[in-house]
Formats: structure tokens, C-alpha cells, sequence
């Protein structure tokens, strides 16, 4: 049984696209693509069907990583599909609550700094779509400290 992974940010653009982006990278060097699945999701529906921003794609790209996502929205049926669903910030794992079908569900919801283990300090992913370049650098910097120790809490 694959352990199936949903990131979830507002839109679906920067943040949670690229943490799927870290993420599938990370598991095909740990060998585990039999064991874990990944995807991502937006609260919103404005993106659908987008590719990633192209600045958030820029600065993976530097880093290796190839993101072609295209953005949806998150489903009811993604509470079933999925075993966690990784919030970025606070205000989505509230929407996330909302949305949750059941108290069952709603257990699988998480958030993705609390895998941090080198950047502990930090309580949530910052959205860096209307910042510089240094946001989306952070950005990346998170994500790969929280995808780096998500994979290890599942071996």
C-alpha cells in the first residue's frame, strides 16, 4: 500500500506545487516510488488547470526541480484518497477543516513546518507570490527541510 501525500497551499501556484515538486525528487533518490504517492491541490479554483508561477518554476528550476503540475482545486473525495493532507499555513489548514467530510478525515490534516528539523523555528510556508525573489528562495529552503523530514517520519 503506497502512503498517498495531498500539499495544499491558496492557489495551487507556488507553495504546494513546489513542495510536490521537492518531494517527488526526494522519493525517487530514496528509491520509494512503489511506496509513496504525491500530489497538491489549491483551496481556490482561480489557477485550475495552470501551470506553476513562472517564478516559483524559475527558481526550482536552479535547484533541479521540474515543475509541471497543473493546478486544481481540493476535492471531498481527496479526504478519502489521501493518507495526509499537508496544509502550508494556518489559514489553510482552517479551510482544510472546514472542508473535512468527518472527525476521521480531519485527523489526516497536517502542517508542513512541523516536519521542519533544520528550520524548526518556522510555523508556517509563506505564500511569496506578491514578494521577491527571496521569498520564493525561502520558500524552497522550507520545503526541502519539510519534505527531507516528512520522508523520514514515513520510513
Amino acid at each position: 500500500m503506497k502512503t498517498r501525500i495531498l500539499f495544499v497551499c491558496l492557489g495551487n501556484i507556488c507553495r504546494s506545487s513546489a513542495a510536490e515538486g521537492v518531494m517527488r525528487r526526494l522519493i525517487g533518490e530514496a528509491g520509494m516510488q512503489d511506496e509513496v504517492f504525491v500530489d497538491s491541490a489549491g483551496i481556490l479554483s482561480y489557477h485550475e488547470g495552470e501551470l506553476p508561477d513562472p517564478r516559483m518554476r524559475a527558481h526550482a528550476a536552479r535547484r533541479g526541480y521540474d515543475l509541471t503540475h497543473r493546478s486544481r482545486p481540493v476535492r471531498t473525495e481527496d479526504f478519502y484518497r489521501f493518507d495526509l493532507i499537508v496544509g502550508m499555513d494556518d489559514r489553510n489548514i482552517d479551510d482544510l477543516k472546514e472542508r473535512a467530510p468527518s472527525p476521521e478525515e480531519e485527523k489526516k490534516i497536517v502542517r508542513m513546518t512541523d516536519y521542519c528539523t533544520r528550520m524548526a523555528h518556522a510555523d508556517h510556508v509563506p505564500d511569496p507570490y506578491y514578494g521577491g525573489a527571496e521569498g520564493f528562495e525561502y520558500v524552497l529552503d522550507l520545503l526541502e527541510d519539510a519534505c527531507d523530514g516528512l520522508l523520514k517520519s514515513l520510513s
